[in-house]
């Protein structure tokens, strides 16, 4: 007999907990689902429900096979869904969550990329725990991580690094200096993403700093690059940064850490059970568009252009 309508059967009659029922709600006769429940059991080599003729339950054999049950006949009902509209070149966009910090260019660069390959996609701005939730209730097809991540059910694509520098104000002392160590931070305050849109990566940043002498006088939340500018402006604290918000206001400057100190780590996941047919190719295009872009590769750090702004606030 086919394992799958076992299984449908199964399902039937674990939700009920009735066999006649079970048996009206399939259309069938109770005796022969009697019998394939135990045949089922046979197969299985385990006692799925205690019965006698008052009532039926389930066995801790069968509350796990019921939980299992319905997950595989989800994924089957997916995946032929899936291949039926392949046939058909019915295809739907994947469904693709992207960090917020992820550059312009960058993003640019990726949707023409899909284009060029003819895979139509619909990129969402998420942080990488809104991604895992939804990879999880299969409302994504795919998701940029910012590494370390949960990767239970996930699987992923080549990962790619991206070393980060210090973002600090224009007139601070330390914009003299051509490159910084995390210890040359201490006392001052940093600007960093909510903990809640990434919280791996949070507590790795936090925890390298404090190993290497920087421990923040404050910390300032802030996701939206112009919001993380006007903190670090202010004064409310350093942010750390690929070299990307600095280029957007000429009263901050960029200047690197040492190889090796921090870093972002990104990588496509998806839900390793059924994945959409063309994620794979997808991973590995996202990795050479990030790599080839030059986003995972340091900034030049940034010398003190002659310019009005120099005359404004005071620098030479």
């Amino acid at each position: 007999m086919d394992p799958l309508r076992q299984l449908r059967y199964f399902i039937a009659v674990a939700e009920e907990l009735h066999f006649g029922r079970a048996a009206e709600r399939l259309g069938i006769a109770q005796p022969p689902l009697s019998q394939r429940i135990r045949k089922l059991e046979a197969d299985l080599g385990a006692r799925l429900f205690d019965r006698d003729s008052r009532r039926v339950a389930l066995t801790e054999a069968g509350q796990i096979l019921l939980a299992e049950s319905r997950d595989l006949l989800a994924r089957w009902e997916r995946t032929t869904a899936l291949v039926g509209k392949a046939h058909r070149g019915e295809i739907d966009a994947l469904r693709v969550g992207v960090p917020p910090e992820l550059a312009g260019r960058v993003l640019a660069a990726v949707l023409t990329a899909f284009e060029s390959r003819d895979i139509r996609v619909d990129l969402q701005e998420l942080s990488t725990a809104e991604q895992v939730r939804l990879l999880a209730d299969r409302q994504l097809d795919a998701g940029l991580l910012q590494h370390p991540v949960d990767m239970i059910g996930l699987e992923t694509g080549p990962a790619v690094d991206t070393p980060l520098g210090v973002v600090l104000p224009r007139d601070s002392p330390l914009a003299m200096c051509s490159s910084l160590t995390l210890a040359d931070l201490a006392g001052h305050g940093l600007v960093i993403f909510p903990r809640a849109a990434a919280p791996g990566l949070y507590d790795a940043t936090l925890r390298t700093c404090w190993d290497h002498g920087f421990r923040p006088t404050s910390v300032q939340h802030a996701r939206n690059p112009e919001f993380v500018l006007g903190m670090v402006l202010s004064g409310r604290g350093v942010a750390f940064d690929q070299g990307m918000v600095a280029q957007k206001e000429p009263r901050v400057v960029w200047r690197p850490l040492p190889e090796g100190t921090l870093s972002w780590r990104l990588s496509l996941a998806w839900p390793a059970a059924a994945p959409h047919p063309r994620v794979r190719e997808l991973a590995e295009l996202v990795a050479n568009v990030v790599q080839g872009d030059g986003a995972s590769r340091p900034a030049p750090v940034q010398e003190v252009p002659q310019r009005p702004w120099n005359v404004v606030y005071g620098r030479p």
